[in-house]
């Protein structure tokens, strides 16, 4: 995105102001895996983040969603213990993208539905 887009849009990551002003009143304290940058106000103890793409809160990792809510105090490298090596890489919201779930009656994947059981019967309202 251009420099105008970054001036005027807010929807793709901060804004050049919003930018400007974090700079301003707050100091940097990291960054996540995923290029978000974490700010903490010099005054106040408000806790903020500029998504280096989209404005989506499900991009923010655990760890850093904690800190950002005031669950842990310090930076999540120091306070929190190293993370198992079974756990999985956080995922975004994947709701209306080709790798959301669908299950078999789906639309999109033919609607095949496996068939009904021989104890299924339809209900119909009374004809009387």
């Amino acid at each position: 995105m251009g420099f105008f887009g970054k001036l005027f849009t807010w929807w793709d990551g901060a804004t050049l102001g919003t930018a400007l002003e974090l700079k301003r009143i707050g100091r940097k304290v990291g960054t996540d895996t995923l290029g978000n940058v974490y700010y903490e106000a010099k005054k106040g103890g408000r806790r903020f983040v500029a998504y280096s793409g989209p404005n989506d809160a499900s991009r923010i990792p655990p760890d850093w969603h904690g800190w950002l809510h005031h669950q842990i105090d310090g930076l999540p490298d120091e306070a929190l213990p190293p993370a198992p090596k079974f756990l999985k890489e956080p995922t975004g919201i994947l709701t209306g993208t080709p790798l959301a779930y669908r299950p078999s009656g789906a639309i999109e994947r033919g609607r095949q539905r496996a068939a009904a059981s021989g104890d299924y019967e339809a209900w119909t309202p009374d004809q009387g």
